[in-house]
């Protein structure tokens, strides 16, 4: 692995890259939940571009509910949906939408989870998380909540984006055994590490235990069918203040080589989801009053790494306070995902608002902005 090679004035320019760019305050509503209330969201995808240039969207539509109690508690993830904007991202139409009873596979699905979307000219893909019904290690089965499955990663595609069909031609590519890592979902794509393989791209996801104590990060390189190469269930350890419970890497953004980075080796941006606890602990009235995303629901955070030496490396530019963090409703800010296109960089995220239902939000950097920040 190699040192450390950005001093600090390098590193908090990445800071205030991230900041910028996920910027709690300046970014605007894209799309809104099925009702402006708790429990309700929509997010958990990504944004790439289409071959004919507008950009595309996969997400999915979330309504109350909590796995933690079980499916009697609400339908959860009810929708996956594809959405087209043609204005360079200020709005996006719904193009495609498959149910939890259209979705297909082997056995029904109980709720969607997050998903991301791969577009070339040779065709496009998505990648699909769900969990269905499948019992627990016989020795854990106790601990497995009525109506309650497991997580695991799919995926399908098309010649385009046109002809995606989430009922037919999915795929099973990634299953939790691991009862340390059971749950296996949110998979998130960018480019490969090896530059000299075009071909090749780097899938992120999230982990569970069969307890739902914590959630940690995996990786896997795939090919161009979307099969695994290789991989790991945890390699981005949790933090050891505000993200104990939970460090799952959403996205990795590949910092343009430009400003003080132009000579540098190639290295990347790591946005991730952190939380104290995956319950709600009340803060004490002598100490400093917090939401309680802090302890429950997901906080926004960044680190950095060296594309050379991933899996290892990874280090935290948040690493005693979230970097992202609602000014709204329980705080909570999550799902990063961002691109670099001509345009600049282009982000989109979930984050809580005063009704606490989370919309997904975006905003973008101009080249010109992007330039003002790293030089």
């Amino acid at each position: 692995m190699s040192d450390p090679i950005l001093d600090a004035g390098q590193q908090a320019k990445l800071l205030r890259l991230a900041r910028a760019l996920v910027d709690v305050r300046q970014g605007r509503v894209l799309v809104t939940p099925t009702e402006p209330a708790e429990g309700y969201w929509f997010g958990g995808g990504n944004v790439v571009r289409d071959t004919d240039g507008s950009l595309l969207m996969v997400g999915r539509y979330r309504d109350a509910g909590d796995s933690r109690t079980g499916l009697a508690a609400g339908p959860r993830g009810r929708e996956l949906a594809l959405l087209r904007s043609t204005d360079d991202g200020r709005t996006f139409a719904k193009v495609a939408a498959w149910s939890k009873k259209e979705i297909g596979g082997s056995s029904p699905v109980l709720s969607i989870e997050g998903a991301a979307l791969h577009v070339t000219s040779d065709g496009a893909q998505i990648f699909l998380s769900t969990e269905r019904q499948r019992r627990y290690p016989k020795r854990l089965q106790s601990f497995q909540k009525p109506g309650t499955g497991v997580w695991a990663i799919d995926r399908f595609g098309a010649a385009s984006s046109a002809g995606l069909d989430a009922g037919s031609g999915l795929r099973r590519i990634l299953t939790g055994d691991d009862p340390a890592y059971l749950h296996v979902k949110d998979p998130n794509l960018s480019p490969g590490l090896d530059p000299s393989n075009v071909t090749e791209r780097l899938l992120l996801y999230c982990t569970h235990p069969y307890n739902w104590s914590s959630s940690a990060s995996g990786w896997a390189r795939i090919d161009e069918a979307g099969d695994i190469i290789c991989g790991g269930d945890d390699f981005f350890g949790r933090g050891p203040v505000w993200d104990v419970a939970a460090s799952r890497i959403t996205c990795r953004l590949p910092v343009p080589r430009i400003g003080v980075f132009a000579d540098l080796p190639a290295l990347s941006l790591y946005f991730y989801d952190g939380a104290e606890c995956l319950r709600a602990h009340d803060t004490h009235h002598h100490g400093v009053s917090r939401p309680r995303g802090y302890s429950c629901e997901e906080l926004g955070g960044v680190a950095w790494g060296i594309d050379a030496d991933f899996p290892e490396g990874l280090r935290r530019l948040s690493l005693l306070q979230p970097a992202f963090v609602s000014p709204h409703g329980s705080g909570c800010n999550r799902y990063v995902c961002a691109i670099a296109d001509d345009d600049g960089l282009f982000a989109i995220w979930q984050q809580s608002s005063q009704r606490r239902s989370q919309p997904l939000m975006g905003h973008r950097l101009t080249s010109r902005r992007l330039r003002s920040l790293l030089d």
